[in-house]
């Protein structure tokens, strides 16, 4: 079975988490404090990544009006017009950001990055409580957060 691995210690990051979409504005990772936040680090060459979008896309539709969103970071160094293009192409509806700064394929600001795609839950306090490499689907997703929220209270 495949899940999602508690983060040893789970704590908020040491800086709020800067995002710069496509079309150059900024949200930072604070903005989203109260829902769930499912960071997906992805790349438009990566076909594990490819595989998951269409349970990714499903799951932000079930849930952003709610208790949960998706963040795809587009981890390459590309044309940001060409990722627009693609995340269209795909049909994917939730936003498609960037980290700030150069792509250098082994680091993130969540820490040392191991591979692609790479997910990582954020508790609604801003902490960030897991993360994977390698694809998730909703399912999973969902029950993490059924799970997670089960073990908290």
């Amino acid at each position: 079975m495949l899940t999602l691995s508690l983060a040893a210690q789970a704590k908020p990051p040491a800086e709020d988490i800067k995002f710069i979409d496509l079309d150059g504005k900024v949200t930072h990772l604070s903005d989203y404090k109260g829902k769930w936040v499912v960071v997906n680090l992805w790349a438009t060459w990566c076909p594990p990544c490819l595989v998951e979008i269409p349970d990714l896309v499903m799951f932000h539709e079930e849930h952003h009006k709610k208790d949960a969103i998706v963040i795809g970071v587009n981890y390459e160094d590309s044309d940001p017009q060409k990722v627009k293009n693609f995340a269209e192409s795909q049909m994917i509806n939730y936003p498609v950001v960037r980290f700030e700064g150069k792509v250098d394929g082994r680091t993130s600001p969540f820490g040392a990055l191991h591979g692609l795609p790479t997910t990582y839950m954020v508790a609604p306090d801003g902490t960030v409580v897991a993360g994977r490499t390698g694809m998730i689907d909703q399912k999973m997703l969902s029950d993490f957060i059924n799970n997670y929220s089960q073990i908290t209270k």
